[in-house]
């Protein structure tokens, strides 16, 4: 069932996910060749504990962090470790509040120094595709809608969208309906109801599309090895224009 919020709701989301957007930057202030993405997760459940909010993954159906961190081949789901980052590296911080009983929902991937010219391209054109995605979320559209504006965009330049992992509502629970594929067909799926809020995340491949689960029953691999990139934000549905609760300001700020 899908469960249309209140402007009250709305209110308690945007504060999530304003809290979730500044702890994306304060983690990515703190990327750079040597760190571990344990001490990264370190970082940010510190970060937002002294705002005030809990880790919104930490427990959630057993994940044993605060943030999923996924590097290079991870899609998505992977668990902070004493792996140390690398130059030339990417890493897809996937981070998740609880603050007054909803949630915040947000993933941005970053490079580790400079990385080279295809897999920068990947990370701008992801970027790109989750705001074609956004500018679809307007009541009396359909899911199909988002996705095929994120699928056609990304395919067009030589890249591939992952299929087994999607998109969601958010609100007292992390994953609400309705799902959001980052693929589809025009004037297909569910149609979008102002006060709906989702999250639209597109996953995308540098080379085939197919993935397979790690043995830890979590991470995402991509099957070839080559690399993903994800990048997340949370919207409520109006007519007219979305409403984007999340901002990226902070991180290319700060970072």
């Amino acid at each position: 069932m899908i469960r249309l919020k209140s402007e009250e709701e709305i209110a308690l989301l945007r504060e999530n996910a304003l809290m979730v957007s500044k702890t994306l930057a304060e983690v990515g202030r703190h990327i750079e060749p040597g760190i571990t993405t344990r001490e990264l997760d370190a970082i940010a459940e510190q970060y937002i504990r002294s705002l005030g909010a809990v880790p919104g993954f930490l427990g959630f159906e057993g994940f044993p962090a605060t943030l999923c961190m996924s590097v290079n081949d991870v899609v998505v789901h992977g668990f902070p470790s004493g792996y140390k980052l690398k130059e030339g590296d990417i890493v897809s911080v996937d981070c998740g509040t609880i603050y007054r009983g909803y949630f915040g929902d947000s993933a941005y991937t970053f490079p580790v120094g400079k990385v080279d010219a295809r897999t920068q391209q990947l990370l701008d054109a992801t970027k790109h595709s989750l705001e074609l995605g956004i500018a679809q979320a307007v009541a009396g559209n359909r899911t199909g809608d988002i996705g095929e504006a994120i699928q056609s965009y990304c395919e067009n330049l030589g890249f591939s969208v992952v299929r087994e992992l999607v998109g969601h509502g958010l609100g007292t629970d992390m994953h609400e309906s309705p799902e959001v594929p980052n693929y589809g067909r025009r004037g297909h799926g569910v149609k979008l109801r102002e006060g709906m809020v989702i999250c639209i995340e597109p996953m995308i491949n540098a080379g085939r599309k197919e993935v397979y689960l790690d043995e830890n029953g979590w991470a995402v691999h991509t099957a070839d090895g080559k690399n993903s990139a994800h990048f997340e934000k949370t919207v409520v549905v109006r007519h007219g224009q979305p409403e984007v609760l999340t901002t990226f300001e902070f991180i290319e700020k700060n970072c």
